[in-house]
C-alpha cells in the first residue's frame, strides 16, 4: 500500500466534493433565476462513472506499493489549475448539470475564448492521468472509453441547448 498514492486519490476526491458544493449552490441559483435544465437524465451516469472511476483508482493506490509517477502527477496538477480557470470564467453559471438562462448571453473569457468546452478536455485527462499516476493503465483506458462515450452524448445535448441561446456573448 502506498501512503502517497491514497492521498492522491484522497485530494482529487476532495477537490471534487468542493466543486460539487459549489456546482449545488450555482444549480439552485440559476434555477431561481429561471434556469432551465437539460440532459437530466444523462446526469445519474456521469456520477456514477466519475463515483465508480475514484473508487477504483482508490483500489488501485491501496493495491499499489509505488508512489504515484511523477509525469502524470504533473499533468495532473495543470489540470487542476485549468479547472481553477474554468470556474472562474463561468463564474455563477459553473455547475456539473446542463442549466441554461433562455436569451443569457454566452461566456467567451478566460480559457472559453479559444475552446468551446474547456472543462470537458480537463474531465477527460484527469480520467486518463490519475489511474496512469498509480500504474493502473488499464483502468485509464477503460475509463476513458466510458467517458467518451458519456460527453459525446453529453455535448450533443450542451451544444443544442447553446446553439438556442444564440450568439450574444459576456467576454472580458
Amino acid at each position: 500500500m502506498s501512503a502517497p498514492a491514497l492521498a492522491l486519490v484522497g485530494a482529487v476526491s476532495l477537490q471534487r466534493l468542493a466543486e460539487l458544493a459549489v456546482a449545488r449552490r450555482n444549480t439552485r441559483r440559476l434555477l431561481a433565476h429561471g434556469g432551465i435544465e437539460a440532459g437530466r437524465g444523462h446526469y445519474p451516469l456521469l456520477v456514477a462513472l466519475h463515483a465508480a472511476w475514484l473508487a477504483g483508482a482508490a483500489v488501485a493506490a491501496a493495491a499499489t506499493p509505488l508512489p504515484p509517477a511523477w509525469p502524470p502527477l504533473v499533468g495532473l496538477a495543470a489540470l487542476m489549475a485549468a479547472r481553477l480557470w474554468v470556474m472562474a470564467a463561468l463564474g455563477p453559471w459553473w455547475t456539473t448539470r446542463i442549466i441554461t438562462i433562455p436569451g443569457a448571453p454566452l461566456v467567451r473569457r478566460g480559457p472559453y475564448r479559444w475552446f468551446r468546452h474547456p472543462n470537458y478536455g480537463v474531465v477527460v485527462g484527469e480520467i486518463a492521468l490519475l489511474p496512469l499516476a498509480l500504474g493502473a493503465w488499464r483502468m485509464a483506458l477503460g475509463f476513458s472509453a466510458a467517458n467518451a462515450l458519456l460527453l459525446a452524448y453529453r455535448m450533443r445535448v450542451e451544444e443544442r441547448v447553446l446553439s438556442a441561446r444564440g450568439t450574444p456573448t459576456v467576454s472580458a
